[in-house]
């Protein structure tokens, strides 16, 4: 997995750099915005992993650019943390009710804004994975929630067993799984179950995928992994 990107919003020169030298430091990837407007065009262009924002910014300030990242339909999850040296009460108020993630006042040490960052994004990790519901790879679609998969569009029937290896297999797609671990997954490690139990239901999921089930690869000695043709990941 490649490192975070940051975009940092900071019209100081000397601080911009200061930044953007000791977060590549700390393994993060960095695009530096002088202005609130460069800032809202650069995350129309490519997707950032977190939003370092300060509030006094010539033209837009942090808080306009704040409330736009919220109203935007692909922006609107983004973490935001506010670097600024408006350390007033109703400031950060004003922050946290526009919907930032976090609110650091300067000055403050590169250490304190790295785990105050790895901590947002930690946090905001969670809340994807839980917001996965739907898993898709190529024209495969498995509907979690409403236990449904389809094919192309076409609506693929498959056991309760079937489903929830697919699901585990996806969940984890590009990694071995062994077929101990799968049996976890699936039959709750239920004793009565001999590990070769897998090795059927994956056998008949492939047949019901067609061309797709040969995504589900053998791990030879091990088990199987999903694992998509290069470039569809």
């Amino acid at each position: 997995m490649s490192e975070p990107l940051l975009l940092v919003v900071e019209d100081d020169d000397n601080l911009a750099k200061l930044l953007s030298y000791n977060l590549e430091r700390a393994g993060y990837r960095c695009h530096v915005s002088r202005t609130g407007e460069d800032g809202l065009e650069q995350m129309g262009r490519r997707s950032f992993d977190l939003l370092l924002l300060d509030i006094m910014l010539p033209g837009i300030d942090g808080f306009e650019v704040c409330r736009r990242v919220r109203e935007h339909q692909m922006l609107k999850d983004l973490p935001i943390i506010m670097l600024t040296a408006k350390g007033e009460e109703i400031d950060k108020i004003l922050g946290f009710e526009l919907g930032i993630d976090d609110y650091v006042v300067k000055p403050f040490s590169p250490r304190e804004l790295n785990l105050r960052i790895r901590a947002v994004l930690k946090r905001d990790r969670r809340q994807r994975s839980g917001l996965q519901d739907v898993l898709s790879a190529g024209g495969l679609e498995v509907d979690i929630s409403r236990h449904q998969v389809t094919l192309d569009g076409k609506t693929i029937l498959l056991t309760l067993m079937e489903f929830k290896l697919l699901v585990a297999l996806l969940k984890r797609r590009g990694q071995a799984q062994s077929r101990d671990l799968l049996l976890s997954d699936v039959w709750d490690v239920d004793k009565t179950i001999n590990t070769r139990t897998i090795d059927t239901h994956v056998t008949r999921l492939r047949e019901k995928l067609g061309d797709t089930g040969k995504m589900i690869k053998t791990v030879r000695g091990l088990g199987y992994k999903f694992e998509e043709p290069d470039g569809e990941q």
